[in-house]
């Protein structure tokens, strides 16, 4: 299996879609950005993508910086299918597509279960802003600020990061049928985490996804909703 994809640019550009930030789509733009993204990535749930899509033009409209880069993560997947996806917004292309890891508490072969609270071991969801790269105990690594009061908030506090991991690989499938499982952090294989790093960092915006019903139906980014929204959360990149 192609560990990772990159795809160049298929005729023109969608230049509307460049040429507008998220915060000035419509449905319209929103529909062009999704087939985009969509063909360029024909195995992401489209109703998934469309979900963080909406959610980083709700961002955006509220505050944060524009990103160049949009990484998706599809927890509803087991761990043993690559559900890591990261799309450049500028271009409608596909990145890279790999196996990313969940936290130890939050399920076995697939994750069930995610939290906001330090220690629990668990995964959390929704959307966060990619922020400073740093060189810690797993190495390259890459520290994250969640976007949303209550469900990830917590991340830079819980030590949540993007780092990479000697047992996230198609080695550990192939044995035990999953990868192994992290404290919480989305850890990805260690021959492609400066990739995640570099192409994340300074404000790029990553999207958990989870069929959490309570977290759809709450949550400010995927409602859009002003009052919901906590602006003390909602920094900009230096």
């Amino acid at each position: 299996m192609q560990k990772t994809r990159r795809f160049s640019p298929a005729g023109l550009l969608l230049a509307v879609c460049a040429a507008l930030p998220l915060s000035s789509f419509g449905a319209s733009l929103d529909d062009q950005l999704l087939d985009r993204l969509s063909a360029a990535a024909p195995k992401i749930d489209t109703a998934v993508l469309k979900t963080a899509i909406n959610a980083s033009r709700c961002a955006v409209s509220n505050g944060v910086q524009m990103p160049e880069r949009l990484a998706v993560i599809d927890f509803s997947l087991p761990s043993s299918q690559e559900r890591l996806w990261i799309f450049d917004l500028e271009r409608g292309e596909l990145l890279l597509r790999d196996l990313v890891a969940h936290g130890k508490n939050s399920g076995n072969f697939e994750s069930t279960a995610f939290s906001n609270v330090e220690g629990s071991y668990q995964s959390s969801i929704g959307l966060f802003q990619a922020r400073e790269s740093y060189y810690g105990k797993h190495g390259y690594s890459l520290r994250l600020d969640g976007l949303e009061p209550g469900i990830n908030d917590l991340a830079r506090q819980r030590a949540i990061v993007i780092h990479g991991a000697d047992y996230v690989n198609e080695d550990w499938v192939s044995k035990y049928g999953r990868i192994g499982r992290s404290h919480g952090c989305p850890a990805v294989d260690n021959q492609i985490v400066k990739r995640v790093v570099d192409n994340l960092k300074g404000g790029q915006l990553v999207f958990k996804y989870y069929p959490d019903q309570e977290w759809l139906h709450s949550s400010g980014f995927l409602k859009c909703d002003n009052k919901t929204l906590a602006g003390k959360n909602l920094k900009k990149s230096g």
